[in-house]
């Protein structure tokens, strides 16, 4: 663009079409939205840098889509958003997006078979892609019910194809979703679970993995194996003290699981009530905590050691007064 007298000047930073169209969505004018982001499509390329007019060429492709979609207008909405991938050039995020809500309203329309085309295809064409997570979870909300098998062969001949892409850990975790409640083979759901946090220990479904492995594995009567993978799950919180980073929201549960699993299944009683005294100490916002002095309570007069169970229930009744567990206290220290 330029400004005169041989001077060059940037284009505009947002798109006057793009304003104008949602203000017209939002009064409900359907047909003015549709003409303002149509008009923003031709202007959008524009746009400097090109990573704003990528944003606000995906802004104006989608929104077409979105306005006729809100408005009810399904099968407009279906076939503006199958003509974005070949609008979107190499926008993969706005193309993936595209398939991936077309694949959704086919499938609200009851086109099933239009509508899982569209969903796998989102997950195999844009395997890199947040929204192919979505796809896949789609897919087994609706495949689940329909051909559990099925989709479960399906899921396990994307595993090697798609082994390095983002949403690998995805079919992981709903194979042994599947695997687990569908097809009722929990020692194959076991090992699912585990490969997510061996292959994949970035993850975000890492520390879940470890969790539903664990519980998993008492299940199965292998309470060791649980122990070991609940003490790995916890051993990420001393990483997340020195990263400074984010503590799962499964470690308190863990901690609760352990000292049951050490008591109940392996008869640990001086490990169970290290976990549980371990609990208030490393968690102190934990709803767990009056959980955990109970459980230490029950655990301390198992070992015949009455005076430290009254003295953690003791504590329990000063620092949750309201706890469920106060009565049940009563019985083992009247």
């Amino acid at each position: 663009m330029w400004c005169g007298l041989g001077i060059a000047c940037s284009a505009p930073a947002t798109l006057s079409e793009l304003r104008l169209a949602e203000q017209r969505a939002d009064a409900g004018d359907v047909d003015g939205a549709v003409t303002a982001y149509r008009a923003a499509q031709t202007r959008c390329g524009a746009l400097r840098p090109a990573r704003r007019a990528r944003a606000a060429c995906g802004d104006a492709l989608l929104g077409e889509a979105e306005v006729l979609e809100h408005a009810g207008r399904t099968q407009p909405a279906i076939q503006t958003y199958l003509a974005i991938p070949t609008r979107a050039g190499d926008d993969a995020a706005t193309a993936a997006t595209a398939i991936y809500r077309a694949g959704v309203l086919l499938l609200g329309d009851h086109q099933v078979s239009a509508a899982w085309t569209q969903l796998w295809r989102a997950v195999t064409d844009f395997p890199d892609e947040p929204i192919a997570g979505d796809a896949l979870r789609a897919l087994v909300i609706d495949g689940r019910r329909r051909d559990a098998r099925a989709l479960a062969d399906q899921l396990g001949r994307l595993l090697t194809p798609l082994a390095e892409t983002q949403v690998a850990d995805n079919l992981l975790w709903w194979l042994a979703d599947l695997t687990e409640h569908e097809l009722g083979n929990a020692a194959a759901a076991r090992a699912l679970h585990d490969r997510i946090y061996t292959d994949y220990p970035a993850s975000g479904l890492r520390d879940d993995a470890r969790w539903h492995a664990a519980r998993i594995s008492r299940a199965l009567g292998d309470p060791r194996g649980a122990v070991a993978r609940l003490r790995a799950l916890l051993a990420t919180r001393e990483v997340a003290l020195g990263a400074g980073s984010y503590f799962s929201i499964w470690l308190d549960d863990a901690q609760l699981e352990l000292g049951k699993v050490l008591r109940d299944d392996l008869h640990d009683l001086a490990g169970a009530a290290r976990a549980f005294r371990q609990l208030p100490e490393d968690y102190p916002a934990s709803i767990l905590r009056d959980d955990a002095l109970y459980e230490l309570a029950v655990t301390l007069e198992q070992a015949h050691d009455h005076p430290a169970a009254c003295a953690a229930l003791a504590r329990l009744a000063r620092d949750f007064p309201d706890s469920k567990y106060i009565a049940r206290g009563r019985e083992l220290c009247r």
